[in-house]
């Protein structure tokens, strides 16, 4: 079966796991460990990109996983980013090309890491829509794209964008991309879903992971995939990436789910690297 039955989302007709495991700042021995153990204890979405330098490392963990018969090829997702610096045309398809050579494999995603001015926005998509032509990925999609550049992208796009990884965590309100998301039949994805560890010690959090036995970093993450979104948390420890994987034995009321919801504030935002050319949207 794809994905081993994990729970999925559906994006433009492809499914898509709904949680991942995310490589940010692992160097290439950790994320070469961590990829394939990572898949060792069930995860069968992994999330990586050109800027992190760690794609070989990554492809690497994957090829150990296959070796070892601990998955398939066809059983997992794999994602990578296009830096801001290859938005050109040549450049966006000498990296796309570079990507799945690093990687070993065809990327089930390729996308657009941040949005930039310049080039214009209609060269970039058309590229990225030509490296899907020339089977450099399976599919494409955006990264921390504001919901009226999304729109725009998807305009130009022959292809469906299928998913946009922007920063969601329960102080993060993303309740306009989310409903781009739904609109445009696609679908979002989370990074840094455990808010870089805020949420370790919040008081709300806390009382609902008492009442299902969970811990603060598991609740957060099944609000997330609760929600039908994708979420990737990153982490260095074995340990930690099983306590991650550990959300499907359980579902939170409609009333925790709201609580939660109730901790954004219009501070929460940990990512403030988009260009100053764009806006993000306002939801609080």
């Amino acid at each position: 079966m794809p994905f081993s039955n994990q729970p999925t989302v559906t994006a433009s007709g492809v499914e898509i796991p709904l949680l991942g495991f995310g490589t940010w700042q692992l160097d290439e021995e950790a994320a070469r460990r961590m990829v394939r153990e990572a898949l060792r204890i069930g995860y069968r979405h992994i999330d990586t990109a050109w800027i992190y330098k760690n794609e070989k490392a990554v492809g690497d963990g994957i090829a150990d996983a296959v070796a070892e018969g601990i998955i398939e090829r066809d059983d997992i997702w794999v994602t990578t980013k296009i830096w801001v610096e290859h938005f050109h045309h040549e450049a966006l398809l000498r990296q796309a090309e570079e990507s799945a050579l690093s990687l070993g494999l065809t990327p089930d995603l390729l996308l657009l890491h941040w949005p930039k001015p310049t080039p214009a926005l209609k060269e970039t998509i058309e590229a990225l829509n030509e490296a899907r032509t020339l089977g450099f990925t399976r599919h494409i999609g955006l990264s921390n794209f504001p919901s009226a550049l999304w729109r725009e992208a998807q305009g130009l796009s022959a292809a469906p964008l299928i998913t946009n990884q922007v920063e969601y965590h329960p102080y993060l309100s993303q309740k306009t991309l989310i409903g781009a998301a739904n609109e445009l039949n696609a679908s979002l994805t989370a990074w840094s879903p455990l808010a870089q560890g805020r949420i370790a010690d919040d008081p709300t959090i806390t009382e609902i992971a008492r009442a299902h036995g969970k811990t603060n970093g598991q609740v957060t993450l099944r609000w997330i995939v609760q929600q039908g979104v994708i979420a990737i948390p990153r982490t260095a420890r074995e340990s930690r990436a099983a306590e991650n994987f550990d959300i499907f034995d359980f579902e939170l009321t409609g009333e925790e789910m709201d609580r939660i919801f109730s901790l954004a504030h219009a501070d929460g935002r940990i990512g403030t690297w988009l260009d100053e050319a764009f806006e993000w949207d306002n939801d609080l």
